[in-house]
């Protein structure tokens, strides 16, 4: 345990006024030890202790058999103000690191580790140079000496604030990484997850240790680009200023997953250098895509609410009934769909009284001549809709063309969802309106099966004034 007087610790045992005999570089012996050329030396490895202990970044004291102090490093000085050559020789604490009060029962405590197995923790009121008071928490334990007995204590201490920053700092971390309930994931310079949370292992479909070195383009079908462009942003020029909403697709066993993260970013630099050496990205997030789903849907139905009041009042001031038909379903299409056609029954067959152009967006107008009749073959999805008096919603399968599918069933080239509304008007099938999607907008949902029903309920409305007025 000796060390250098150079690197402001010491081997001694003693006060430098202690004197006696033994042979030198013994404890008792004032004497600086010899070197081979008759020069003042250290003690073999002193050296090597003094640095170390000086380096620790706890401070480290330590008494001989009798309470006296024979290590002091900087960290000690450092927190209490005593240097180790004001330090070192002391009997205890009592009179200049402990009030005399506190002394006795400080020096009990601290010296009952000489005896007794493991280390003992405890929190002692010490005093500063400067005559302040700091509360620190010490952790001590015997030294036994070369025959096996009790030679001494050491101690190591800290103040309480910092120590139980450091225990708040872990607990977090621990806590962080085992049961958060948001996902944790730390990825390496590589953008390769090196520990991942409970949260982050369901969210990502996979098992903690199972994720972990797998690039995250292995998880992720679509949206990882925008993720690891963000984990490189944050590598280059450190975190965002506030939280990203991120769109992924997730490959699962149960088929891919469209998820919406709401995720936080932290730039991870090591504390043991100088220069902050990167060693990753932390990456919060939450799972909000129920969240987002919800409004997507509450802003989609106040804007159809919108679309349908705006249409009535517009079709009120029509005076011809299949007028106000096709201006409804003007209002209807923004935002819905992209064609629309309107059929009536004819007897046994559908004629074209209405539609949207076929090669353009365009206005619902009705077909010049006053109906063509509509080449529909057996179990086109108008037909079964007129004939469930229901709804029908339909999409191309993924190995059939879309060109094809619709041109098989006479529609726009472009269309590759269908949806058909039958219109009923007092009790009476009038006919079916046929909402249709290009491939790049999704399939008709039922919330959108609901929509053209109502629009459906008006128009059939406007064409049975229309045919009423007709034959009047």
């Amino acid at each position: 345990m000796g060390a250098s007087r150079s690197s402001g610790t010491t081997d001694e045992l003693g006060p430098d006024e202690d004197s006696g005999g033994g042979p030198p570089g013994s404890s008792a012996d004032p004497r600086p030890p010899v070197g081979e050329d008759g020069t003042p030396g250290e003690p073999p490895g002193s050296d090597l202790l003094a640095a170390l202990l000086d380096g620790m970044d706890a401070a480290l004291c330590a008494f001989d058999a009798d309470g006296t102090v024979t290590h002091w490093n900087r960290e000690a000085e450092r927190v209490l103000g005593w240097t180790a050559r004001e330090a070192v020789g002391r009997a205890g604490f009592a009179g200049w690191a402990v009030r005399r009060a506190d002394a006795e029962e400080v020096r009990a405590r601290l010296m009952s580790a000489m005896d007794a197995p493991g280390r003992q923790v405890h929190e002692f009121a010490l005093l500063r140079k400067d005559g302040g008071r700091v509360l620190v928490r010490t952790q001590s334990a015997g030294v036994r000496g070369a025959d096996g007995k009790p030679a001494g204590v050491y101690c190591a201490f800290s103040e309480v604030h910092a120590q139980i920053d450091l225990e708040r700092a872990i607990a977090l971390s621990e806590a962080l990484l085992e049961d958060a309930s948001w996902g944790v994931v730390l990825v390496d310079v590589d953008l390769r997850p090196t520990v991942v949370n409970a949260y982050a292992a369901r969210a990502l479909g996979g098992g903690r240790t199972t994720l972990l070195g797998r690039p995250l383009g292995d998880l992720v079908v679509q949206g990882v680009e925008e993720l690891e462009a963000a984990l490189h942003h944050v590598l280059a020029e450190g975190a965002p200023s506030a939280p990203a909403e991120v769109w992924v697709t997730l490959r699962t066993a149960e088929g891919e997953r469209r998820r919406c993260w709401r995720s936080g970013f932290l730039r991870l630099a090591s504390p043991l250098t100088e220069e902050p050496v990167p060693l990753g990205v932390g990456w919060l997030f939450r799972d909000v895509t129920a969240d987002r789903l919800a409004e997507q849907e509450a802003d989609r139905l106040r804007f159809r609410t919108s679309q349908l009041h705006r249409a009535a009042r517009t079709a009120s001031e029509c005076e011809d009934p299949m007028e106000a038909a096709t201006s409804l379903l003007d209002f209807a299409l923004a935002g819905f769909a992209d064609h629309v056609l309107v059929d009536l029954v004819a007897g046994e067959r559908l004629v074209r009284k209405a539609a949207t152009p076929f090669d353009a967006p365009g206005p619902c107008l009705p077909v010049s001549g006053g109906g063509i009749p509509a080449r529909y073959g057996p179990g086109h999805p108008a037909l079964r809709s007129v004939e469930r008096t229901g709804t029908v919603r339909t999409s191309a399968g993924a190995g059939d063309g879309a060109p094809s599918w619709a041109a098989e069933r006479r529609w726009p080239r472009d269309a590759a969802h269908a949806l058909c509304a039958v219109l009923r008007s007092r009790g009476r099938t009038l006919g079916v309106l046929t909402f249709l999607r290009a491939a790049n907008r999704s399939a008709f949902e039922r919330t959108d099966a609901t929509y053209a029903e109502t629009v459906a309920a008006r128009v059939a409305g406007a064409v049975d004034l229309a045919q009423v007025t007709a034959g009047a």
